[in-house]
């Protein structure tokens, strides 16, 4: 049986259900997309080519976050702590045994499945905003850690990392950096819809539905939710790794509340459940300041509120948050959907299922 032509969302075979990419036009736009990412760093410049650098990060731990809250339906408000605690890892390792980016990575993670074990205990009694409040005193806890770190061992403006060593080769070049935050995204986002499809995936999306429905279908609603945690938590950690190596420095002030607050705005921008949601508001929250920078710069106002750019990228978030819950809930995801439908089903119009016009 033929692929439907009028839709991409419509499958009619299993195997195609266990497809990631199953039609040619899907085929045909991924390896459009795989040449221009390829492409990118040789036509782009610094400024440019950062800016996509911390999209790549951001994306890792945005994907983690939509795993734990797009996905189990957990609520955390220590995504900064765990970044800290992977950033700090590597720092703390680097300084005090030069251990190579081998070893720091690994030792990153296991950290983050620790932590996300521990912090996910609360998880099995709490829920919603008690939830919430257990995971925030994670993201204190850490900070305070890292904070008494630095002052016991003289650190003031942080810890200072050098480039890591791959293949006998320093990566201190923005263009290399690019190559290598592409393979962990890539690999993050691979990792997370397999995942996703598998046992635990499915376990995940049941919980988040109804959790005594899915105890009674035979799911293990404490092993669910302690498997989120140490999965989206593991992530993060590696994601913080890869952070501290990029900047080349560890500081706590780089793991404030807004850091957290930016990726909760990620997975709500860009659509709760979607792994494309994450990719999206990663790429909406990175840039967004910047582009509130240069409207207030067209507008003559950059210099007259130079001092209040902080505040005022903090109410555009809060602002474009409110905005996407009420006007658009399933974010960058849904108007992408909507848009994709619309020239699917050009030039005919689609009814809605009540048929009312």
């Amino acid at each position: 049986m033929s692929a439907p032509r009028s839709s991409g969302y419509f499958r009619t075979r299993y195997e195609r259900d266990f497809a990631l990419v199953d039609t040619r036009t899907q085929k045909a736009s991924l390896a459009v997309f795989a040449v221009i990412l390829a492409a990118y760093p040789f036509v782009a410049g610094p400024f440019a080519l950062d800016l996509a650098n911390q999209v790549l990060l951001a994306s890792v731990g945005a994907v983690a976050l939509m795993l734990l809250t797009g996905y189990a339906g957990q609520i955390s408000l220590g995504h900064a702590g765990l970044l800290a605690a992977g950033a700090f890892t590597t720092g703390i390792l680097f300084k005090e045994l030069a251990a190579p980016f081998w070893v720091t990575l690994p030792a990153s993670a296991a950290v983050g499945a620790l932590l996300g074990l521990v912090f996910g205990l609360p998880s099995l009694r709490l829920r919603g905003l008690y939830l919430a409040v257990s995971t925030l005193a994670l993201h204190f806890i850490v900070i305070y850690l890292g904070s008494e770190y630095e002052t016991k061992r003289g650190f003031s403006t942080g810890v200072v990392i050098d480039p890591p060593q791959l293949f006998g080769r320093a990566l201190s070049d923005a263009r290399a950096w690019y190559f290598v935050l592409l393979g962990a995204s890539i690999a993050a986002v691979l990792f997370s819809l397999n995942l996703l499809r598998a046992r635990t995936g499915r376990a995940w999306r049941a919980i988040h539905g109804r959790e005594a429905v899915a105890e009674a279908l035979g799911i293990s609603v404490p092993r669910a939710k302690l498997s989120a945690f140490v999965v989206s938590s593991t992530l993060t950690s590696v994601a913080g790794c890869l952070f501290a190596y990029y900047r080349g420095f560890v500081s706590v002030e780089a793991f404030s509340m807004f850091l957290t607050i930016q990726y909760v705005a990620m997975v709500i921008i860009g659509g709760m459940g979607s792994i494309l949601g994450a990719l999206l508001g990663s790429v909406f929250v990175v840039l967004f300041p910047y582009a509130i920078e240069a409207a207030m710069a067209a507008l003559g106002l950059a210099e007259d509120l130079s001092g209040v750019v902080f505040a005022i990228n903090y109410a555009a978030f809060g602002l474009a948050m409110i905005l996407f819950l009420v006007f658009e809930p399933q974010g960058l995801v849904g108007l992408w959907r909507r848009a994709q439908n619309w020239f699917l089903l050009w030039p005919f119009r689609q009814k809605p299922l009540s048929g009312s016009k």
